[in-house]
């Protein structure tokens, strides 16, 4: 049976000079820790999912050698856009530019849905309310992205009714879910679990069988 895993900010920097290191010794050699650890874990028919922040290029071609990082990597990987993946256009370009260099384990959620088995995998990036110093910019923001949040997760119901069975919904989203009304989404949707990352160094996920309870993990 295939595991799921998680892991967020990869932050990689290829084809690019922009070292993690220089916010201290926790970064360094962290591309070939994270090598060995997902290696020693993940096997091919598993699937990893990446929310955001997974290269440091401006462009597609920037990072490309970041992209081919990851699918040289075990298993199936999904990712999503987080608040620095400035070569994110579209998602029909970033599938084009997959086909285009061979890059076949890893697949985009987007304003769509993704079947993985005991489960349907929903998302969108999120926003915070201070991620720019514009006010106004920041609500109109949030409100696109609980739409996308919507969307996905209507895309979700699609999908489960197409496939008759009964799967539990999760959810993945860069930025945490507190804000706005993204908890009251996520229980209108019956989403069982909501994984996110941004914060580098704090996990902690949405967990429907305690009435609005967030659980470390």
């Amino acid at each position: 049976m295939s595991s799921i895993y998680a892991i967020s900010d990869l932050h990689l920097s290829f084809g690019v000079d922009k070292p993690m290191n220089v916010f201290g010794k926790l970064w360094e050699d962290y591309e070939q820790r994270i090598k060995e650890n997902w290696e020693s874990k993940v096997k091919e028919d598993d699937i990893v999912i990446i929310p955001g922040d997974i290269s440091w290029g401006m462009s597609l071609k920037e990072a490309l050698p970041d992209f081919k990082f990851i699918d040289s990597l075990k298993g199936k990987k999904i990712i999503l856009k987080g608040n620095h993946d400035y070569y994110f256009s579209t998602k029909t370009k970033l599938e084009k530019f997959f086909n285009e260099n061979n890059i076949n384990s890893i697949s985009i959620l987007h304003n769509n849905a993704i079947d993985i088995g005991k489960y349907i995998l929903c998302g969108t990036r999120g926003w915070s309310k201070v991620e720019e110093e514009d006010n106004k910019l920041n609500k109109k923001i949030i409100e696109r992205e609980k739409m996308r949040l919507k969307l996905s997760l209507e895309e979700g119901k699609k999908l489960q009714e197409s496939l008759k069975v009964k799967k539990d919904i999760l959810v993945a989203m860069h930025f945490p879910p507190f804000i706005s009304n993204y908890p009251n989404i996520l229980k209108e949707y019956d989403v069982k679990l909501c994984i996110y990352g941004h914060l580098h160094r704090i996990w902690k996920v949405y967990d429907k069988r305690g009435d609005n309870r967030w659980n470390r993990i």
